[in-house]
């Protein structure tokens, strides 16, 4: 047991719950910069996984041995190119604008962005098009391992508190940023647990 489930399990019975039946913790950084995460969010917003990537390995195999393109192939691929690749017209707008701001240096690298803090890396990616708060919270959780982040308006992790305490509706964001006060500086890992609980959710049919 490492120290965010022990804390968590000290902090919260009914979490500690939840932890002891689903067990360790596969919460893991993932590899990449953070210009190359936001290119693949983008791309898998409001896909099934299977159809984001075919729809990414049409567009990596636009560029040189499939590579992931550089904020200035991308910048100098035609929209018409990006389009037939199956992005639509505002996900070719947000990937380019990604590319934009990576260029511009407004998405740090993995190393700057160890140099600032959550709010400061929310304030500064939600300006692209297309990024939105989630959408930097995820990118801080998994691939640069922010071990504190509560991402209050997932779907998921609201379903999964709902779903441990009983609750006839969700709790609201605001309430869940609240409650969840107790799970810091862990919220990274209580998030994963809450997405656990709101599979085990789905795997048992309708509430």
């Amino acid at each position: 047991m490492n120290a965010a489930t022990r804390h968590l399990m000290q902090a919260d019975p009914v979490l500690a719950a939840l932890i002891r039946r689903v067990g360790r913790c596969r919460l893991a950084k993932e590899p990449g910069e953070p210009y190359t995460a936001l290119v693949n969010a983008i791309a898998h917003q409001q896909l099934h996984g299977r159809a984001a990537r075919t729809i990414l390995g049409r567009f990596l195999a636009l560029y040189p041995d499939g590579a992931f393109p550089t904020p200035a192939q991308i910048l100098s691929t035609p929209d018409t190119a990006m389009r037939a690749c199956g992005f639509s017209a505002g996900k070719t707008a947000a990937i380019r604008d990604i590319a934009a701001k990576a260029a511009e240096g407004v998405v740090p690298t993995r190393r700057a962005a160890a140099r600032l803090s959550d709010a400061a890396l929310i304030e500064r990616l939600t300006v692209i098009r297309g990024v939105g708060r989630w959408t930097v919270e995820m990118l801080l959780i998994f691939t640069l391992g922010r071990a504190d982040v509560l991402p209050v308006d997932d779907f998921g992790v609201r379903e999964g508190y709902r779903r441990i305490h009983n609750l006839d509706a969700q709790p609201k964001p605001r309430e869940l940023a609240s409650m969840g006060e107790v799970w810091a500086p862990y919220r990274s890992t209580a998030a994963w647990y809450l997405w656990r609980a709101a599979e085990e959710r789905q795997a048992d049919g309708p509430a």
